[in-house]
């Protein structure tokens, strides 16, 4: 066990609805993925068709684990996520990796890559923001703004959650329709192959690719991890779950129309900020420019949504003694984990400054589906316990919707192991490197005190 020092402990509040909850789904999910990726996967896919197809396939993946986690929220309403259910699973080791991980990929990684975005976007007015320097220095600030935001109260941070994600859900729902009934766009893109930049067979490519995809549809279990402040967990959560990932699969796979629809597939090819260059291309400069800005500006909501869940898991780990002691602090005034939001704040901007966008997105997805995977996997073990409480939905021809997901996640790791290796031994040392420290700490825990 980690040292829970000697400190103040308070405990948090369920202040937040069913609107909040989803609004933290959809938040977490659409975001720096649906903005970025899709010009590096149809370099590697090459078809405009399977561009879309991957985001239809990680939709349906997204869905399944959302029904699965549904489940599992159900009988565990406690804030903590993947940390909950791997301990409850597979023991108390597993739940502190997972921790781990979080704190440098699942969260920290993944703000880091939202920042690197922002400033993608923002650099269509201030072409100097595409130098390092300014460019990152500027990401950082974003960054520790929002989670300054987050030590000062959930109320606020919630309030601020919920106009960013409507002004996002509006932003982008007004871009496919205003792109596809007035934008200057052509179908016939359709019918032409970008010339592929990945030397993997395509059918390896595709599973490949869906590590990427999955990083655009993290986020579908977000509201998970703030169950402890969610008002009637059991019915809320799975409803938010499934909810907010449906109103994002549908948007992504119609976003994704919509560029393609802009764009000659060898123009979207490699391009990090996909959304103002379709804007360009539909629009004109100038109305390319307002939503570049508006795009930039949605961000930020993946921003402030990963700042307010992700202390929260290292919170519930501290409590129970599976994390450093100083993130289960809460501030006596603001109620929040206030030193877990500082910390998670600080390894943003290291990454920011240390990574590049496309290795961190990597990096992320494997490291985040991994424990997924075995979340998922634990409904087997779990539902053997007395009482357990089936939800209908994931319960329909058991096993076949955990099986789904378990069956291509796993194959999908594999392939990325076998084509992407450096960025996946990434994720594998962060994952060692935190059993490594659990033994450690465990075994310092268990040696008796020095004469």
């Amino acid at each position: 066990m980690l040292p829970s020092a000697v400190m103040p402990q308070g405990k948090l509040q369920r202040q937040l609805g069913a609107l909040s909850a989803t609004s933290i789904v959809v938040a977490n999910m659409v975001g720096t993925g649906i903005f970025t990726l899709s010009g590096f996967l149809i370099g590697d896919l090459g078809s405009p068709w399977l561009l879309v197809g991957v985001w239809f396939a990680g939709a349906v993946l997204a869905l399944a684990g959302a029904l699965c986690y549904s489940e599992l929220s159900t009988n565990f309403p406690r804030s903590g996520g993947e940390y909950v259910y791997l301990t409850e699973a597979w023991g108390p080791v597993w739940g502190f990796v997972t921790g781990w991980v979080s704190f440098f990929a699942g969260f920290s990684g993944a703000i880091a890559a939202a920042g690197l975005a922002v400033i993608e976007y923002l650099s269509y007015f201030f072409p100097a923001l595409q130098q390092p320097g300014p460019g990152r220095a500027l990401a950082c600030g974003v960054v520790i703004v929002f989670h300054l935001l987050n030590v000062v109260g959930l109320s606020p941070a919630a309030r601020v959650q919920n106009f960013l994600t409507v002004t996002k859900i509006a932003v982008l729902a007004a871009f496919v329709f205003l792109g596809i009934s007035m934008g200057q766009g052509d179908w016939s893109h359709f019918s032409f192959q970008a010339a592929r930049s990945s030397t993997s067979p395509l059918a390896a490519q595709f599973l490949v690719s869906l590590v990427l995809v999955y990083f655009g549809y993290s986020g579908w279990n977000a509201a998970t991890y703030v169950a402890e402040e969610v008002r009637e967990p059991e019915r809320t959560i799975p409803r938010s779950l499934v909810a907010g990932t449906i109103l994002v699969a549908a948007l992504y796979c119609a976003l994704n129309v919509v560029f393609v629809y802009a764009n000659h597939p060898d123009k979207i090819k490699g391009a990090v900020a996909v959304g103002a260059q379709a804007a360009s291309s539909l629009f004109g400069a100038g109305i390319a420019g307002l939503f570049s800005g508006l795009m930039a500006f949605s961000l930020l909501s993946t921003i402030n949504a990963m700042a307010m869940i992700g202390p929260r898991v290292y919170y519930a780990m501290a409590g129970q003694g599976a994390f450093f002691g100083a993130a289960r602090q809460v501030h006596p005034r603001w109620n929040t984990p206030w030193i877990a939001v500082l910390a998670q704040c600080a390894c943003c901007c290291l990454l920011i400054v240390a990574s590049t966008f496309r290795d961190l997105v990597q990096y992320v997805g494997f490291s985040l589906w991994l424990f997924t995977l075995m979340s998922v996997a634990g409904l087997f073990r779990l539902r053997r316990r007395p009482g357990w409480k089936p939800l209908p939905a994931a319960n329909f021809l058991f096993p076949l919707i955990p099986g789904i997901y378990i069956a291509a996640s796993g194959w999908a790791l594999i392939n990325a192991v076998l084509y992407r290796p450096r960025q996946s031994v990434y994720g594998l040392l962060t994952i060692a490197t935190g059993a490594l420290v659990w033994a450690l700490t465990k075994r310092r825990a268990s040696s008796p005190p020095s004469p």
